[in-house]
């Protein structure tokens, strides 16, 4: 019997094999950035499935030391947390916000490829560029299938114009791969203006009062809400002023307990 498991598990990998170089051969790999062809060899999971090496070397993980509130990183020999220049004197409603990876042209181009450009295979990269962010100090600690993923909602009118929530289906992804359950909690009453190329002052006055919780908790707390603790889930954080707002509306309207900011990458 043993011999016999051994015989099916080598049979299993070289069909594995086997048709992946079939795949290859039909559907090429490619870096995702500068579209080079991946060799053969290269990973089927995480980054390196979907970057070439000098890509690679052109993005930056987040490590240590970074701002214990928006998670920018710095240079130099940190020993404890600090707040980075932007946060000092800042109140924020989330406890704290944490990407995956810094903002870098490969980082970029697939975050505006995957949202402008409407392209929903990149969903997979996006979510494994934002899973390093649950490997979080902070995070250690906590089973995190007790918390719940929430995603920075889209107005519906926007929504329609994509095709997709980019934030829900990075959501969508990571419950799949980690069991980490997922709900749309809150809804986008608004429209605002592009936030782009405005001040984090001008960001927050814009984004006041557009959200809220999603309509069918509209009348009633939200009991699956209340005392939970929620992974905020967006492409980018850049000001922090959406998610601001957003976890505002949790705390204060769904009595929320805790929530964490966890991105893609770093703005």
């Amino acid at each position: 019997m043993p011999r016999a498991s051994q015989f099916l598990r080598t049979v299993q990998h070289f069909w594995q094999k086997t048709c992946q170089v079939v795949l290859d051969g039909f559907y090429p790999r490619l870096c995702r950035h500068c579209e080079v062809l991946l060799p053969h060899e290269a990973p089927r999971q995480g980054v390196g499935a979907w970057f070439c090496g000098t890509c690679q070397q052109d993005m930056e993980a987040t490590t240590a030391p970074y701002c214990s509130v928006c998670g920018e990183m710095f240079s130099g020999a940190m020993t404890e947390a600090f707040r980075c220049q932007n946060c000092t004197g800042h109140r924020v409603a989330y406890d704290f916000a944490v990407a995956g990876y810094q903002i870098s042209e490969p980082v970029r181009e697939v975050i505006h490829r995957y949202k402008y450009g409407r392209d929903l295979s990149l969903r997979a990269a996006l979510a494994d560029l934002l899973l390093p962010a649950l490997e979080d100090p902070r995070l250690a600690s906590e089973d995190l299938r007790r918390w719940l993923l929430v995603p920075v909602p889209l107005h519906f009118s926007r929504q329609i114009w994509r095709g997709f929530n980019q934030s829900w289906e990075l959501c969508r992804q990571i419950s799949q791969r980690t069991g980490i359950p997922a709900a749309q909690s809150l809804s986008r009453q608004t429209r605002t203006v592009a936030q782009a190329h405005l001040q984090r002052r001008k960001r927050l006055a814009n984004l006041r009062g557009a959200f809220a919780l999603s309509h069918r908790f509209s009348w009633r707390p939200p009991q699956e809400l209340k005392g939970r603790n929620i992974l905020l889930v967006d492409d980018v954080l850049t000001t922090g002023a959406t998610a601001h707002e957003c976890a505002k509306v949790l705390k204060q309207q769904a009595g929320v307990e805790k929530v964490v900011v966890i991105t893609a990458a770093r703005g």
